[in-house]
């Protein structure tokens, strides 16, 4: 298994701010990444309709004979991973309750949370954090639009700042001490919001969230003892915007279109 593929979802170029940690703390690895740009955004979808998409996303992992699969998105990983995570035979890391607890252990007051509709509706973070530790109070903030205003690329569009300049003051009134994005897609509006508030203020998970997943499989004996790098990206819509919005992230060159 050592030296089977590691796969990446997410519902478009979200995940890569993920996959780009992981592929600078492992790059020796083989990676499979799929965004899956026919169905995002995912936060508006039902529970139903995310197991049934996150169900043919790992079996079509499976086909892959991947060792593990990295669920990147934050919307899938609070709605699905409970259901799911036994029904298959490879490692599962969810970003959502791995991230938590890296949180939980800052020992802050205050932490806010900007997510999708289902993630916030699922209250996850929140739970998984107090979970940990209940003296964190957790504030959680739906922010829909934002999954669009990257995959457009919108992000300097009049409107997109007003709309991200509105959660943003919502947010600041409970005095939190940091902002989690809980969602793959937000860290690329990162140079939006600083320009309302300190830069520092926000927590991109993407990077706790990758070194857990390189102890975890250092400690399960998995990484890879090649040097083959071999990366494949499959989308099931639009591989033109797809790499083209991923630029601000990871240089992807190709994307091969996928039905799943």
């Amino acid at each position: 298994m050592n030296n089977c593929p590691i796969g990446v979802f997410d519902s478009g170029v979200g995940g890569l701010s993920v996959f780009s940690k992981l592929v600078d703390l492992l790059p020796n690895e083989k990676y499979i990444y799929f965004g899956d740009t026919l169905n995002l955004p995912y936060g508006d979808k039902t529970k139903e309709q995310l197991i049934e998409i996150s169900a043919r996303i790992f079996d079509f992992f499976k086909t892959q004979n991947v060792k593990a699969v990295v669920m990147a998105c934050n919307t899938t990983s609070a709605v699905t991973y409970d259901i799911l995570k036994s029904k298959y035979n490879f490692k599962i890391y969810p970003i959502v309750q791995n991230v938590s607890k890296c949180i939980a252990d800052k020992n802050y007051k205050k932490v806010g949370v900007f997510a999708t509709n289902a993630t916030i509706n699922s209250h996850a973070y929140k739970k998984q954090i107090q979970l940990y530790n209940h003296n964190t109070e957790v504030f959680e903030i739906a922010c829909p639009e934002w999954v669009n205003i990257v995959e457009q690329e919108l992000q300097q569009n009049t409107k997109s700042k007003e709309n991200i300049k509105q959660h943003l003051d919502e947010m600041l009134k409970n005095n939190v001490e940091k902002v989690i994005l809980g969602c793959t897609h937000y860290p690329y509006l990162l140079n939006v919001l600083s320009e309302y508030a300190d830069k520092e203020l926000f927590i991109n998970p993407a990077k706790a969230f990758a070194q857990h997943i390189k102890s975890d499989l250092e400690n399960s004996e998995l990484l890879s003892d090649k040097k083959e790098k071999e990366t494949k990206f499959y989308v099931s819509a639009n591989p033109k915007q797809f790499i083209s919005a991923a630029k601000l992230f990871y240089d992807v060159n190709e994307a091969e279109e996928i039905s799943l």
